[in-house]
């Protein structure tokens, strides 16, 4: 039995003749060389091994693996503007110069220019975000949900209870629920109503010397019709302001400019209202409407800026030089009016003979290929918990392929160089030309050339 056990690791190839038979692969070579190791020991384990080139190919087809999980530009077709699973709001281009120059270099990060002396980060983000928020004072941490734990840890110091509505208690993208988050930080939630229905009488019952604040939180990524009620945010900061206890409003999805100029009824309120309705504070998301980086913009009452920015977990949340040079510039942007510069809104805004006008043209140059092509109707989502009832029209390519299945077409896209991301819909692999940027178009040409021909 030993000796069986014996020759039997024997057979086991070595590291090296693995890595030489392997060839070049695209990933640091100490990387290449623990998944060997990795897939060998997995071999050993087993006590069953496979012939010489089947271990060549496991640990190849691992590699592949990883080396697609490396962040890189992928193609989006899905329909999904702010899609937060490839990357949420893309950059505009001066933000990417911003992150280009600020970060090939050294900055004045935290260095004053004017004194030569060591100066305070995010001056002129924090000036330019309260003037566009209409507020007193603005800050940023590194996402909104960072932001709104931030807040209930201040106020929650010395009171520990939260009034909220239940219809409120929503669960936001990857499985996160906001009464969690809010429950991680220690406080006490005060849920009032019911699902569908809180008034403003639910929330006068519960305020009492233990409420450190009352907050209302963007239900992101769902709407509620029929038999439904909710008091506005006016209404509530009046409440608050009786009660003299703070009212923070969660906001989400960042939307600086009104919704209704991509053609769509729902309105999604902004900073700016939300404060002159009567909010102490807002925060929100800078990757979803707002059209920039991953980051938790937070504005309002100077004061309570001010003692947020003094919480020792202030300094843990905060952002590095890179967020704030492509923040700098969305805001920038915003300032200027300029938002037809803000990709994730150009898109929003781009007409459907633009699009048709594409679609004509890439399935001209389609045409001769192994597949079934033709042109079809789509219907675009925001995305990223914004705008949830609202649909803008849009054109897709529609693909049948003659050679293989439609999933096995769709995963050729998805492993080419870049990756193109669709989605199959009525047994047919669909691109949505409103969330492909028109300088993409030949990069998709060449990959559905690629899938047809079994080559990337």
């Amino acid at each position: 039995m030993h000796k069986r056990v014996t020759l039997s690791r024997r057979a086991i190839p070595s590291v090296t003749k693995v890595l030489d038979s392997l060839g070049k692969i695209d990933l640091p070579r100490p990387v290449v060389v623990t998944i060997v190791r990795q897939e060998l020991s997995r071999i050993r384990a087993k006590g069953e091994i496979p012939e010489f080139r089947s271990i060549v190919d496991l640990v190849r087809g691992s590699l592949e693996q990883l080396r697609a999980s490396r962040l890189q530009p992928v193609i989006n077709g899905t329909g999904i503007v702010i899609h937060t699973n490839v990357g949420r709001a893309p950059l505009a281009p001066e933000a990417v110069q911003a992150l280009k120059e600020v970060g090939s270099a050294y900055s004045n990060l935290e260095y004053d220019l004017v004194t030569g002396e060591r100066g305070r980060r995010g001056t002129y983000i924090e000036n330019a975000l309260a003037l566009l928020c209409g507020a007193e004072a603005a800050t940023v941490v590194n996402n909104c949900a960072a932001a709104l734990v931030l807040i209930v840890q201040h106020f929650t110091r010395n009171k520990p209870e939260i009034v909220i509505s239940r219809g409120e208690m929503v669960q936001i993208g990857g499985g996160f629920r906001i009464g969690e988050i809010l429950g991680a930080t220690g406080a006490t939630l005060r849920e009032v109503g019911a699902t569908n229905k809180t008034t403003l009488a639910d929330y006068m019952r519960t305020i009492n010397r233990q409420t450190a604040m009352i907050l209302k939180v963007h239900r992101s990524n769902f709407f509620m019709s029929g038999f439904v009620e909710s008091p506005s945010s006016a209404a509530i900061a009046g409440l608050a302001r009786k009660k003299r206890v703070p009212f923070v409003e969660d906001l989400g999805s960042g939307a600086m400019v009104a919704t209704e100029e991509f053609g769509i009824p729902e309105h999604e309120p902004t900073p700016a209202e939300a404060l002159k309705d009567g909010a102490d504070l807002v925060c929100f998301s800078g990757d979803k409407l707002f059209g920039g980086p991953q980051a938790g913009i937070i504005a309002g009452k100077k004061r309570f800026v001010a003692a947020l920015k003094r919480e020792p977990l202030f300094r843990a949340l905060r952002c590095d030089k890179l967020i704030f040079a492509a923040l700098q510039s969305t805001v920038d942007l915003h300032l200027n009016e300029s938002t037809s510069e803000i990709p994730a809104l150009a898109l929003l805004r781009i007409s459907r003979d633009e699009l048709r006008a594409r679609a004509a043209a890439i399935f001209a140059r389609l045409r001769g290929l192994p597949l079934q092509i033709t042109i079809g109707r789509g219907a675009v989502k925001a995305g990223g918990g914004t705008l949830p009832r609202s649909m803008i029209s849009s054109i897709t390519i529609d693909i049948v392929p003659e050679n293989c299945s439609v999933r096995d077409f769709a995963t050729s896209l998805r492993t080419s160089v870049p990756p193109v991301v669709g989605y199959i819909a009525n047994e047919r692999f669909k691109l949505d030309l409103r969330t492909i940027f028109p300088h993409q178009d030949d990069a998709v040409i060449d990959a559905i050339r690629s899938a047809c021909a079994g080559t990337h």
